[in-house]
């Protein structure tokens, strides 16, 4: 992974915008959106900076100053960049290339804009408004992430990617509990390249919450499994389960 990406709250704080033209003016009004107060380099209260006219000097000046800077069409003054963007508001999702190609992040953002759901954001607020009382269902974490998880996968009663189904909350909190199972599954890699993973195995690594896996799988691997789940470390299959999926990662040889 080239970049950590994070997500700035901007309202209200300065950011130095520097350059001129439609570059400048398409930056402002994403800063604009974002709330940010621009401002120019002289500001002394400012760490981020976008230089629209990617200028070599005016980055490293504002380098030298402790600055994160954003040059436009030069990546290796880049200390961020800015990506694509799908506005669901509150969801969004972003869509960077670290620098390589912005009509890629663009023709993936069309993609994604005609697959999202208009009422996506909707569903978002809903969820955040029904914390208290999804607690309140599922006082268990891992109890609560698996019915989250149940709830929204594809087909279930709130599936992102179903028009209404911000409108199907309130049925989905009051509908049957999800069955504590233990389940096992192992998956075979064909290699340690996580581009041959299967179509299957990359779901299954997005979804178990425990990963048991032997000494010869690569950390490529293993990082493409949920950022929560646990890695536990074996030679043989585990001998008792816990609630949830767990995988047993195997390289063939």
């Amino acid at each position: 992974m080239h970049s950590l990406p994070v997500f700035l709250r901007l309202a209200g704080r300065p950011v130095i915008l520097t350059g001129d033209g439609e570059a400048a003016e398409a930056k402002r009004r994403l800063l604009e959106r974002a709330g940010a107060r621009i401002v120019d380099e002289n500001d002394q209260g400012a760490r981020i900076a976008i230089v629209s006219d990617g200028d070599e000097a005016t980055a490293e000046r504002l380098r030298v100053r402790g600055i994160l800077v954003n040059a436009t069409d030069n990546p290796d003054l880049c200390d961020f960049t800015l990506p694509a963007i799908v506005d669901r508001d509150p969801v969004l999702i972003a869509i960077g290339t670290g620098g390589a190609s912005a009509g890629l992040a663009k023709a993936l953002r069309q993609r994604l804009e005609a697959l999202l759901p208009a009422r996506i954001g909707a569903l978002a607020q809903a969820l955040f408004n029904a914390r208290p009382a999804i607690r309140a269902r599922w006082p268990d974490a891992g109890e609560r992430r698996r019915a989250i998880d149940a709830g929204l996968s594809p087909g279930g009663a709130i599936d992102p990617l179903n028009e209404r189904a911000a409108a199907g909350l309130a049925g989905w909190l009051c509908g049957p509990d999800v069955a504590q199972t233990s389940r096992l599954e192992v998956v075979h890699l064909s290699s340690n390249d996580p581009e041959d993973l299967t179509l299957r195995a990359a779901r299954l690594l997005g979804e178990a919450d425990r990963i048991y896996h032997h000494a010869d799988v690569p950390d490529t691997i293993l990082h493409r499994a949920r950022a929560d789940a646990v890695h536990i470390l074996v030679t043989c299959p585990p001998e008792a389960l816990e609630p949830g999926l767990s995988l047993l990662l195997v390289l063939r040889n």
